[in-house]
C-alpha cells in the first residue's frame, strides 16, 4: 500500500510525467476504495478523503506549473 498523504513539497520535486503517473496510481486506488465501500469491505473510510485530496494536490501543482506560478524540476538522468 502507498504511503498515506504525500506532501506538497514531495510532489513539487517530481517531474510532470511523474506527477501524471501519481495521478494514475491515486485514481486506481480511489477506484479500489470505492469498490470496497460498495461491497462493504472498506476498513479505512478516511482513506477515501485522503486519496481525493492527494489527487487534487497533484492537479493543483500541475496547473500552477502551467500558469508559471510553480516551476517543474529539471529532469533527472537515470541512475544505475
Amino acid at each position: 500500500m502507498m504511503a498515506k498523504g504525500i506532501s506538497t513539497a514531495e510532489l513539487d520535486k517530481l517531474t510532470d510525467s511523474e506527477l501524471a503517473e501519481k495521478v494514475k496510481e491515486y485514481k486506481e486506488e480511489l477506484f479500489n476504495l470505492r469498490f470496497s465501500a460498495v461491497t462493504h469491505r472498506l476498513e479505512d473510510a478516511g482513506r477515501l478523503k485522503e486519496v481525493r485530496r492527494d489527487i487534487a494536490r497533484v492537479y493543483t501543482i500541475a496547473r500552477e506549473r502551467e500558469l508559471g506560478i510553480r516551476t517543474a524540476p529539471v529532469a533527472r538522468s537515470a541512475k544505475k
